[in-house]
């Protein structure tokens, strides 16, 4: 039987690639079957090289356009075939072009409750505004900045004048658990998109007793 095969995008360390690839790499019929960068000195590289995993690099100050480099990022994810395309700390945009190319087939992990706090520096945001409550999201990559489709959240609460070192630690623990979820619940085919009643927003529902399987 054909894997469910992930292509992953990173620009650092990689550390929710290395959770993907410690929960769901080589499980429940899903593999990561290729991993590219923005940056050659992105330690998530490494990572996929030592799970054995194929890498690419893709800068954009290497190609004419920014358009012309996300056609070669493209061209990567599609040679090798991949179901679904996930943004794991990938830090730049990517063109509209390659959005619409893989619509409904990419997904990203963003440090807030969205559509609160979109875009950089989302946790310094939220506790500049004093928040009490913040989290984490996995949602479908739309043509917006973090405006696409939500899939999952997970919230906590912040305590008075919390430590953003503390909070940021919180974060990626979430994280490290909410997206491999995530992927699963696409891989099983446990999600389904519907409008809202207002006709202009999607929403993604679990189907009914497929939340937490494995």
């Amino acid at each position: 039987m054909r894997p469910f095969r992930l292509g992953v995008l990173v620009s650092g360390a990689g550390t929710n690639l290395q959770a993907i690839l410690d929960s769901v790499h080589g499980r429940d019929g899903i593999e990561v079957v290729c991993v590219a960068a923005n940056r050659a000195e992105a330690k998530g590289l490494a990572r996929a090289q030592a799970a054995g995993v194929e890498t690419g690099v893709y800068p954009a100050d290497e190609y004419e356009t920014r358009a012309a480099r996300d056609q070669a990022l493209a061209e990567f994810l599609a040679g090798h075939e991949v179901d679904l395309i996930v943004l794991a700390g990938f830090m730049e945009l990517l063109s509209a072009g390659f959005i619409r190319r893989f619509e409904g087939l990419m997904i990203n992990v963003h440090p807030s409750l969205l559509p609160a706090f979109p875009g950089v520096r989302a946790i310094e945001q939220a506790l500049e505004y004093g928040v009490r409550v913040t989290g984490v999201t996995v949602h479908f990559v739309d043509e917006g900045i973090d405006t696409g489709p939500i899939l999952l959240q997970e919230a906590f609460d912040l305590p008075y004048a919390p430590d953003i070192t503390r909070v940021e630690q919180r974060i990626h623990a979430v994280e490290h658990r909410l997206l491999p979820e995530a992927i699963r619940m696409i891989a099983r085919g446990a999600l389904r998109e519907e409008r809202a009643e207002s006709g202009n927003r999607r929403r993604i529902v679990i189907e009914e007793g497929r939340h937490g399987e494995h």
